[in-house]
């Protein structure tokens, strides 16, 4: 079990002592570094297949769907300023994003561990980042709730920024560790999510790695809707049902082992809950605190490469 931080060397020190799984019931804890700030899971399992089933896979977003895809495109339209040109989108699951993007006019590529459903709708996607060779590939490489998943953090982005254009654009998003729904919910908080989530972040714990890297942040968003909005009412529910993330399942249409009477108490105490969460959500954005945490960052430019 690592004693010291994946991204700075810092030591680790016991945060949440027994955060749960909500699909295996199994128990991790949450060690913050004390210089960086960033949150790791411990342990980190040697093999997560186990934790990666079908379950898990699929109807991430449900009716939300095409609400996510048409924001996170204008995101990328406003991260990159010129024409549309090569995209990547590490971990692009079924490759919904790719299609829209396509369909934007962008000349588009993935990774994913199981790349074949996005192969399948003709998309060239390969298992891992290193498989693409070359240096300086794309205009702009997207991160949509994966470098939480990813085992090696500075390999990761120091792979991600020798793929981008000098003048190319990253945009990450992740949980947002520091805020106050985190803060508020601890352990039964939805998108703590381990052992898949390896890795927690806040504003200086995404710095600091994005540094290691040699990139450089632009500009930082506090909030995804949809996710958000489902922090604080499912959050609040877990607190409140033995079986956690119900209304979750339930909204996406997930299979859950769960009875008539659990199944109808989640949707009418979740849809309630939601509405109510509304001006939290609000508040949570001003303060810059919401659920979570996208940046728009690029590689921190050499005088030779800012002089072209």
């Amino acid at each position: 079990m690592p004693d010291t931080c994946n991204v700075c060397g810092g030591s680790l020190h016991p945060l949440m002592p027994q955060v749960p799984d909500p699909m295996t019931g199994e128990r991790f804890a949450i060690a913050t570094c004390s210089r960086c700030e960033l949150g790791h899971t411990l342990p980190q399992p040697h093999d997560l297949t186990h934790y990666y089933t079908a379950q898990y896979y699929g109807k991430r977003h449900g009716a939300t769907g095409g609400y996510c895809t048409a924001r996170r495109l204008r995101l990328v339209r406003r991260a990159h300023l010129g024409n549309p040109g090569r995209l990547l989108d590490i971990g692009c699951g079924d490759g919904s994003f790719l299609v829209a993007a396509r369909a934007a006019g962008w000349q588009v590529a993935g990774t994913e561990l199981n790349p074949v459903p996005a192969r399948a709708a003709g998309f060239d996607v390969r298992e891992a980042v290193e498989e693409y060779g070359g240096a300086s590939q794309f205009d702009c490489i997207t991160m949509w709730h994966t470098l939480e998943h990813m085992r090696d953090i500075p390999s990761m982005l120091s792979q991600v920024a020798r793929l981008l254009k000098p003048k190319g654009r990253l945009i990450v998003a992740v949980p947002d560790f520091g805020g106050l729904q985190a803060r508020l919910f601890g352990p039964a908080w939805l998108h703590a999510d381990v052992p898949r989530h390896l890795y927690h972040f806040n504003r200086k714990a995404l710095e600091c790695s994005l540094a290691v890297a040699g990139l450089t942040p632009y500009t930082w968003r506090h909030q995804e809707f949809e996710y958000d909005l489902l922090g604080w009412s499912q959050s609040a529910l877990n607190r409140l049902q033995k079986k956690p993330n119900l209304f979750f399942y339930l909204l996406t249409g997930k299979r859950c082992d769960a009875g008539l009477a659990s199944r109808f108490f989640a949707m009418v105490a979740g849809t309630f809950l939601t509405f109510l969460s509304l001006p939290a959500l609000a508040v949570s954005t001003m303060l810059g605190r919401g659920g979570t945490l996208i940046v728009v960052a690029g590689r921190a430019q050499s005088p030779q490469e800012q002089t072209k």
